[in-house]
């Protein structure tokens, strides 16, 4: 794939707050003219996602949703479920809850993956 259709997808990330479906950052290059086909995007994706430049989760439905990633470090997300609004957040205490579990395990080379889903103050203020 061409350094300049990963770029294409990089940049619709780069432009968004919450995550999106590979169809959503789809439909976005072709309203904007892009030639792209929906495997490239998803190709993109994932070469992003290997290079550690974009955040993957999956919704309640299943589906993958990607975001660009603001920091390196490693992170998890507040994700409110009305707007989609994504804020990365540090979490020593599961960092440290998973090398203990780990190691109680026996488990070496562990990941994890944490995401908390909720409704942010915009959206709760909308609801009262």
């Amino acid at each position: 794939m061409t350094t300049a259709r990963r770029d294409a997808v990089r940049q619709v990330l780069a432009g968004c707050e919450g995550f999106r479906s590979a169809q959503d950052i789809y439909a976005d290059l072709r309203a904007d003219g892009s030639k792209i086909g929906l495997t490239t995007v998803y190709r993109a994706l994932q070469a992003l996602s290997d290079a550690g430049e974009v955040d993957v989760l999956r919704t309640d439905e299943g589906e993958a949703v990607y975001r660009a990633c603001r920091t390196e470090q490693h992170h998890h997300h507040l994700v409110c479920r009305d707007c989609g609004r994504t804020v990365e957040v540090e979490g020593p205490a599961v960092e440290r809850w998973a090398d203990a579990i780990a190691a109680e395990h026996g488990f070496a080379d562990i990941t994890h993956t944490v995401e908390v889903f909720g409704t942010c103050a915009d959206c709760a203020g909308r609801r009262s």
